[in-house]
C-alpha cells in the first residue's frame, strides 16, 4: 500500500475549507486543517498493509506544537481531519512514455479493501473526522496548502515465507 500525505495545516482563516472534492461540480467532501491522503492499493496488499498505513497516518508527526516546534505532533494529537482519496495511479510503471497500472489492485477487490481501510481509520480515531471521496469517480480536487508539505510512504513489502531447509541424516 502506498500513500501520499498532503498537509493542509498552515492556513490562518478559521472555518475555511482547505481541501474539497467535487464530482460533476458538486462538492461531496471537504476538510479544514488536516491531511489529504492519496491511497494507492497494490495487487499484493494484505490486511497487514492496511493496519501499518492506518497506524502511520494517525501517528506520523507532521505538525508543529504550541511552541512552534515543527514535525512534533500527529493529526491525532491536533484533532485534525483526514480526507482519503483512492488513487490507483500511485502504482504506475512507465513503459516508454506509456503508463501501466498492472501493479494496482483490480477495481472490484480494491474497493472492498479501501472501504475496510476507511473503516479501520474511523475505528482508531474520531469517525466524524475521517472523510473520503467517491471510489472510482473522476473528481475535481481543490487543495490549498502552505509549504508545500507532501510525504510519500509505502508499507513494507512482505517477504514470502520460505520453507526451512533441513539436512536429513
Amino acid at each position: 500500500m502506498k500513500i501520499c500525505f498532503i498537509c493542509t495545516l498552515y492556513g490562518s482563516v478559521k472555518n475555511h475549507n482547505y481541501l474539497s472534492l467535487a464530482v460533476e461540480d458538486e462538492v461531496i467532501s471537504s476538510i479544514g486543517r488536516g491531511l489529504c491522503v492519496l491511497i494507492g492499493i497494490s495487487k499484493d496488499d494484505t490486511k497487514r498493509d492496511i493496519e501499518y498505513i492506518a497506524r502511520k497516518i494517525l501517528g506520523i508527526r507532521l505538525f508543529e506544537d504550541e511552541r512552534g516546534k515543527r514535525w512534533n505532533l500527529s493529526v491525532k494529537d491536533k484533532g485534525y481531519e483526514i480526507l482519503c482519496i483512492s488513487q490507483f495511479t500511485l502504482y504506475h510503471v512507465l513503459k516508454g512514455n506509456k503508463l501501466d497500472f498492472h501493479n494496482a489492485m483490480a477495481t472490484e477487490k480494491s474497493e472492498a479493501f479501501y472501504q475496510e481501510f476507511i473503516g479501520l481509520l474511523r475505528a482508531q480515531y474520531q469517525a466524524d473526522l475521517i472523510k473520503d471521496g467517491k471510489f472510482g469517480a473522476y473528481m475535481q480536487v481543490n487543495i490549498q496548502n502552505d509549504g508545500p508539505v507532501t510525504i510519500e510512504l509505502e508499507s513494507p513489502q512482505q517477504e514470502e515465507a520460505s520453507e526451512p531447509q533441513f539436512d536429513v541424516v
